[in-house]
């Protein structure tokens, strides 16, 4: 085997930490964000969070009752008609509203190799919002997340309830073991004696005394509020609550009310899936009645609760706090086009700088004997600047994505749902000189508060549907168009997914039966079968 030397040239594209970290940093929530700085907090010795009022930055914020400034997005929107949204939304319709360049002197370079070499300022940015404390005092403001850790989960309630109860140690010990065992929609989905045999193991006598003492708690947690609670299935459920209305008819014997809750009670006991499907005939034939005695027994169940915990489960998860908001202009001229300003939300921008001691003190004492230290510790001083750039440079490009598709989306900020435009990644892409990868990072898990609520930015991207004119109609538009059709129809006879599907080609839009019956099923709107008035 002869041995040799060559030479070849070659290409390849190459991810530095620092534009990785960009790019993981970009497709965090915003919950996802604030545990990372707290993490980088605890972790680098450079970096700490300021308290004392911010240096507006390049693309600081302002506030929504100040003029506007170049650190903001304004978009004028002319008045567009409703009865023409799905003709004035063609892709490659004319831009006549000019967005507001971005002030920074460095655009974020999300597409690049990652080499651009940026000079980070070791200066404190983002805005004076005020810090959150875990403090409940007083003589503060608790904010939605605060409000929902204090809330009383369903084995608190349970428990206090069974406080009043004077039972035998036994009795109580049984009784709060099943409140453990229930789910966080009320129910006891293990049988007693599969709880009985993990406590008790294969002891067949042991096991049938603690089954007796479970059966003994079962009824009395059937008897605590909510009603409904310690159900093993649906069924039970129903019939519990119903059982309560039943006692507290009974304080004030109404014939007539009691009836009604015996023929309920019975219909409860037959298969569920009779009544989801609200075969009427099959249940008076069963639970006896008449047809109408029947109809108002099926209304009166369908008023019930069918989770018992519902009101008791944590809300904290369901908390949206949006990154960015769109506020409307306080000062417009008389006859002008609406104005909207979009802005970043100053309560999810953490406050982050360089410690200005430490960065001095270590740029004071260089080299010596303590070299290898000096340079871990440049190492994690030029971490935090760029922990702080890549932040910066996370809610520009959040600002610049919001900022265009509040532009595309005028019509929406105007006349609401019915008047949304196609969307697509791609277009936003080309405008901003983006990737389509980054903005779907950015339009994931990050909310935009407008004056018709708070939506995902994904909200705002949509497929298209032909016209009869050529132009396209929004998916989410045909969405708003089906739940208005629907809104308007006659409880006696509602529109069938075929009908709804002739509608929509009336106002000239081509859109199938099955995509209506995905449209509607994505709106958790039932068939026309079950939406009937009974």
């Amino acid at each position: 085997m002869k041995h040799g030397l060559s030479l070849r040239v070659s290409q390849h594209l190459a991810l530095t930490p620092q534009l990785q970290q960009s790019i993981r940093l970009l497709q965090l929530s915003t919950l996802e964000l604030s545990q990372e700085v707290e993490q980088m907090l605890d972790e680098n010795p450079f970096l700490e969070m300021s308290q004392d009022d911010a240096v507006r930055e390049e693309f600081g914020l302002v506030q929504a009752d100040t003029p506007v400034s170049e650190g903001e997005r304004e978009v004028e929107f002319a008045p567009v008609s409703i009865a023409d949204y799905a003709d004035s939304t063609r892709a490659d319709g004319p831009k006549d509203e000019e967005v507001t360049p971005l002030t920074s002197s460095e655009e974020p370079n999300w597409d690049g190799d990652g080499t651009t070499e940026l000079v980070p300022d070791d200066g404190e940015w983002g805005t004076d919002a005020k810090a959150k404390t875990n403090n409940l005092d007083a003589g503060e403001e608790t904010d939605a997340t605060e409000l929902a850790r204090i809330q009383e989960s369903l084995q608190s309630h349970l428990h206090r309830q069974a406080l009043r109860l004077r039972l035998s140690e036994t009795d109580a010990s049984a009784l709060r073991f099943l409140i453990e065992s229930l789910n966080d929609d009320g129910y006891l989905e293990d049988p007693l004696e599969d709880l009985a045999r993990g406590l008790a193991g294969e002891d067949a006598e042991q096991v049938e005394d603690l089954v007796h003492h479970f059966t003994v708690a079962l009824g009395l947690l059937h008897n605590l509020e909510p009603a409904g609670v310690g159900a093993r299935n649906l069924g039970e459920c129903l019939r519990l609550q119903l059982r309560a209305q039943l006692d507290d008819a009974l304080d004030t014997p109404t014939p007539e009310r009691a009836a009604l809750l015996a023929l309920a009670l019975r219909v409860c006991a037959q298969p569920m899936d009779l009544l989801a499907r609200r075969d009427v005939k099959t249940l008076v034939q069963r639970c006896g009645g008449t047809d109408a005695q029947t109809r108002e027994a099926i209304a009166l169940i369908a008023r019930l609760e069918p989770k018992p915990g519902r009101r008791f489960v944590d809300v904290e998860r369901n908390i949206v706090v949006p990154d960015v908001l769109v506020v409307a202009a306080t000062k417009v001229r008389p006859g002008a086009s609406p104005q909207f300003r979009v802005i970043l939300n100053p309560d999810v921008m953490p406050k982050l700088r360089v410690h200005d001691i430490y960065a001095n003190v270590l740029r004071n004492h260089r080299g010596g004997k303590d070299a290898a230290s000096y340079a871990g510790l440049q190492q994690r001083l030029q971490e935090a600047r760029w922990f702080i750039k890549n932040i910066q440079q996370r809610f520009d490009t959040i600002l610049r994505v919001s900022t265009a598709i509040v532009e595309r989306q005028k019509s929406f900020f105007t006349h609401g749902e019915l008047a949304m435009r196609p969307l697509v990644l791609r277009e936003i892409a080309d405008e901003l000189g983006l990737h389509e990868s980054t903005i779907s990072r950015v339009t994931t898990a990050k909310y935009m508060a407008t004056p018709f609520g708070t939506f995902e930015l994904k909200y705002f991207f949509g497929s298209g549907l032909g016209t009869e004119s050529g132009g396209n109609a929004s998916s989410t538009a045909v969405r708003a168009l089906i739940k208005q059709f629907i809104s308007a129809e006659s409880n006696k006879k509602p529109f069938s997914d075929n009908q709804i599907s002739e509608m929509l080609k009336e106002q000239g839009i081509d859109c199938a039966r099955r995509t209506v019956a995905k449209y509607r099923e994505g709106l958790k709107i039932a068939p026309a079968s079950l939406r009937k008035a009974l």
